[in-house]
């Protein structure tokens, strides 16, 4: 939803985001390689707030598994780990080991960021009734407890198991979108799906241990996670028709306030309390301060490419850039890889760019020509 760099942003990618919120192609093969590349990004800012580099319990023995306690969308599965078969690595920069504060963090930024563009004149928040403010409340909801129950599953289930049954997210999506939305796919777009949802499966493989709670709660949470994606699109698409500024204004205090008080209840504000006394350092507040400012322009970039584009790409997106992680981890921190894992980030970029593909030509056939 933005790029992740805590160095700032680029120029190049300002340009870009501009294009997002403002206008620009509505090709879905743009918006999903953009997509996965904000994703990458955000991949290294938010492992720099993550803590260190830690083995799973009952993780494979071929190898560590690099765990990243913090999801690259912030208001989405903020603690869902991105998970890399490795040999060894240290790539601890700050130990911030608070999710939910941060969560917070980014929340308030987003709440800060979005109200500062409305002041600017950027967008013009629509009018709801009280029933449709009662939505919006109800999505917020929604959010937080797909969070909550990320957090609970993955205590339950090995990292390994969680991300392939998250990578089952699309089909998921499609699921919801044909029983309530009485959408239709394709042939050939079930069929892309395959390579996409067993790459992960490669490319994540290691011990699959769970107990029949963890179980219900990681399939839960992944329905959850599709449902979340969908309800994104209609509320900026359907009858509401948010600006995804509007609609991360709406959702960002409520998310906000929903975080902090699920820290309280946790003790994690009791523990940040205590770490702010002895831990906290200037560096440590500027890297936090950038990190939730690039995570409002994270997730406004995504809210834009979810309404330009549809929920099952969003979703096509987020298993794309689990692999692509993998090879930016390999390409700069000299991480190694099994052959599996290589077969099945193979599989996975093979079978996004295939459904890229078809996307873009079903769409195509949808738009009449011009003059016509």
């Amino acid at each position: 939803m933005s790029t992740y760099d805590n160095h700032g942003i680029s120029v190049p990618s300002v340009i870009i985001t501009t294009n997002f919120i403002f206008g620009g192609s509505n090709n879905s093969y743009y918006y999903l390689l953009f997509e996965c590349l904000i994703q990458l990004v955000s991949f290294i800012s938010n492992k720099s707030l993550s803590g260190r580099v830690i083995a799973a319990n009952k993780q494979s023995t071929s190898g560590l598994t690099l765990q990243f306690p913090f999801d690259s969308n912030p208001m989405s599965s903020q603690y869902s780990r991105s998970i890399l078969p490795i040999q060894m690595a240290d790539l601890n920069l700050f130990d911030f080991p608070f999710p939910w504060t941060l969560t917070g963090v980014h929340a308030l930024c987003g709440a800060i960021g979005s109200y500062s563009f409305y002041w600017l004149g950027i967008f013009t928040p629509s009018r709801l009734n009280e029933r449709e403010s009662m939505v919006m409340l109800l999505f917020s909801v929604l959010y937080t407890i797909n969070i909550a129950i990320s957090n609970v599953s993955l205590h339950l289930v090995t990292v390994p198991f969680h991300q392939v049954v998250r990578a089952m997210t699309p089909i998921f999506t499609i699921i919801l979108s044909i029983l309530f939305l009485k959408k239709n796919f394709s042939t050939m777009t079930y069929i892309s799906l395959l390579p996409v949802v067993l790459g992960v499966v490669f490319a994540t493989v290691g011990d699959y241990y769970f107990t029949k709670m963890g179980f219900f709660l990681t399939v839960l949470g992944t329905i959850l996670a599709a449902l979340k994606t969908v309800v994104t699109n209609r509320v900026q698409v359907g009858r509401l028709k948010l600006h995804p500024l509007d609609l991360l204004l709406r959702m960002s205090p409520l998310a906000f306030v929903q975080t902090v008080i699920y820290a309280y209840v946790t003790g994690e504000l009791h523990r940040v309390r205590a770490f702010s006394r002895t831990e906290m350092t200037t560096s440590l507040v500027i890297a936090l301060v950038t990190n939730g400012v690039i995570a409002f322009f994270l997730n406004v970039v995504s809210f834009t490419a979810n309404k330009k584009t549809s929920a099952l790409t969003m979703t096509v997106a987020g298993n794309v850039k689990q692999v692509l992680s993998i090879i930016l981890a390999v390409v700069i921190f000299n991480l190694t890889i099994t052959p599996t894992n290589g077969l099945g980030i193979f599989l996975t970029l093979l079978g996004g760019a295939w459904y890229a593909r078809i996307e873009f030509v079903e769409r195509n056939r949808t738009i009449p020509p011009l003059g016509r």
